[in-house]
């Protein structure tokens, strides 16, 4: 059996989507904190982690299941682990349980510490997570992912870190979830051909790739919008118009999928990882945002 290195397994995860799930949880603290809520900040922390491992065993069990379906096979892009013969399936099996079984331990010991609450939020994020590859197959991933990375984290975090939720907090789900989901369906876009022979259905599957290039166009625009929405109300500070500062990459990689036409697949062939590098620069101008309202 081929021997990996730390890096190898933690690669394996692929780290580079974290920002997915991390990003709603960090929102939702400073989020808290500009709003003068009190903040647990040990617990802010313990959200982040646990997160993290929630996800890497989720993207560990759906590259299991893309495997074995055929989605992931030697003419497609994404991820190599199995395909390769990097990793076995065996082994790709017990890194999964392994992060789960962490994930797990790690958020009963929160509810000990919080409440039931969490206990009914947290069993809905592993469910989803375990039953992602299914729903993915069945046109429903979007829906999945808007759910697991942008409301069950953003009001799971509002509680442990402030014993209640929160529900204002949800105002900036949208913003963070479409960019989220928009990871998702540049993948989904990309891969239409593919999906199609492997027997599967996605969502740009039954619009076509032109209006599931629009329709990824829109979720990495409108955020920018509804964050004009929220200013204007005042539910949120004018400072958030510091996240403005990624629109010029949101607009780009709108671009870039609007010409697929003319650029073919291969020039949005990593659409996926720039979407979440976008997601990462969206969300930590937020942030940035709520320090500079509470500080100034």
């Amino acid at each position: 059996m081929k021997k990996h290195s730390l890096k190898d397994w933690i690669l394996a995860t692929r780290p580079w989507s974290f920002p997915a799930s991390a990003m709603p949880v960090v929102v939702t603290i400073m989020w808290s904190w500009a709003h003068g809520i009190q903040v647990n900040w040990w617990f802010a922390l313990w959200a982040l982690v646990n997160i993290i491992f929630v996800h890497a065993a989720g993207n560990v069990w759906s590259d299991i299941a893309d495997y074995r379906s055929g989605v992931d096979a030697d003419d497609t892009f994404g991820v190599r682990s199995l395909v390769d013969g990097h990793f076995t399936i065996e082994e790709f099996k017990r890194l999964s349980i392994t992060l789960n079984i962490i994930a797990i331990l790690g958020g009963l010991a929160l509810v000990s510490l919080t409440g039931l609450t969490l206990l009914y939020i947290g069993v809905a994020g592993i469910l989803l997570s375990l039953c992602y590859p299914r729903l993915k197959y069945m046109a429903l991933g979007d829906v999945v992912i808007a759910l697991c990375y942008s409301i069950l984290p953003m009001t799971g975090t509002s509680f442990i870190i402030s014993g209640s939720i929160h529900w204002q907090v949800l105002w900036l789900a949208v913003p963070v979830g479409l960019i989220t989901v928009a990871i998702l369906h540049a993948n989904n876009v990309r891969d239409i051909e593919t999906d199609n022979r492997a027997h599967i259905h996605t969502f740009p599957m039954f619009t076509g790739r032109r209006f599931g290039a629009w329709l990824y166009a829109a979720e990495v625009l409108v955020p920018f919008l509804w964050l004009i929405g929220l200013m204007i109300a005042r539910i949120e500070p004018w400072w958030l118009g510091v996240s403005f500062l990624a629109m010029p990459v949101a607009v780009q990689n709108a671009r870039t999928i609007l010409n697929y036409e003319r650029g073919g697949k291969e020039s949005y062939v990593n659409l996926d990882e720039r979407t979440a590098k976008l997601q990462l620069m969206f969300s930590l101008l937020l942030v940035l945002g709520f320090v500079l309202s509470r500080v100034l």
